[in-house]
């Protein structure tokens, strides 16, 4: 028997918004219903392509919905969060949690089926390492490196915050994916020491920490507006094999030696249509191990704003 589609409301409708707005017109398992975004030319555009979906003001999106999508700037989350799980409706949102650390354990306290769409938590890589990380040995530690000749990325040109303290930077929006993959991989992660450093105006330029895996050391550097590649590496050393992933799909490993590239399945990519199946699966009834929670995304976010303190 076919399952009734789950009737999807998404709230913004930006870089990340669109894409999974898209995604989930197209997927068996919803049908969009509602929509909003802050943007009125954004929306005008889409109303006239897509008649079916009603567009409305984003606290208006929750009502007659099953299911939220929630993609605006991380300040107004909770907001949006806590409306759709206090009315019974399943929320997916996207990362970080939220910045203010009480909204974050308000939304965790909150109840309900939840998701974040952490790209990493079903990645060809992530789901190779998390059955081959019994053979690395004892672990003796973490690295995440980060550099970006541009901040922000010039596909976030549209999103100001995002390269604004309040909300943004590099640490939020991208060492947080490597922050939930060692705490999936290893074990939950807190910050024992971190520092950022500022220009005149704007986000972060350079980050430094140092971090706990359970009991493994993981160490973190990052570098804004520097004269070098954009590249992101994370690197877990074990006294048997060590497995390095670069720029987010390019898995290799070592005992001793080179480092030989992992041949991975498919194209080591984990798409949004994929982790919108896992949240279905959450909403009727079966949590699945390759989806993000609130609960997971919290510890992030705890470890996140350290750096921030």
């Amino acid at each position: 028997m076919t399952a009734t589609p789950i009737r999807l409301g998404v709230i913004g409708l930006g870089v990340m918004g669109r894409r999974t707005f898209d995604q989930a017109l197209q997927h068996p398992d919803f049908v969009v219903t509602r929509a909003a975004d802050a943007n009125p030319a954004v929306v005008a555009a889409l109303r006239a392509e897509h008649p079916d979906v009603a567009f409305v003001a984003p606290t208006e999106v929750v009502d007659g919905v099953d299911a939220i999508y929630v993609a605006t700037p991380p300040s107004l989350h909770a907001q949006y969060a806590l409306q759709a799980l206090r009315a019974g409706v399943a929320v997916f949102c996207e990362k970080p949690l939220a910045v203010d650390l009480a909204e974050g354990r308000e939304m965790v306290a909150a109840g309900g089926v939840t998701a974040v769409n952490f790209p990493l938590s079903n990645t060809n890589a992530t789901l190779y390492l998390e059955k081959a990380i019994p053979d690395a040995g004892r672990l003796l530690g973490v690295d995440v490196r980060m550099t970006f000749p541009q901040w922000p990325r010039p596909f976030q040109a549209p999103a100001a915050w995002v390269g604004e303290r309040a909300e943004g930077g590099f640490i939020r929006e991208v060492f947080s994916h490597f922050a939930y993959l060692t705490d999936r991989l290893v074990g939950p992660v807190r910050t024992v020491q971190a520092t950022v450093d500022y220009p005149a105006e704007g986000s972060e330029v350079a980050a430094r920490g140092l971090l706990r895996a359970g009991d493994v050391s993981v160490q973190v550097s990052g570098y804004a507006g520097v004269a070098a590649a954009e590249s992101y590496e994370w690197i877990l050393w074990g006294t048997k094999r060590s497995y390095r992933l670069r720029n987010w799909v390019h898995l290799s490993t070592s005992d001793g030696g080179p480092w030989t590239p992992v041949e991975l399945s498919g194209d080591g990519t984990g798409a949004e249509s994929t982790r919108l199946s896992l949240f279905a699966q959450a909403i009727r009834g079966t949590r699945p191990a390759d989806l993000a929670d609130f609960a997971d995304a919290l510890r992030v976010q705890e470890a996140v704003e350290a750096f921030y303190a």
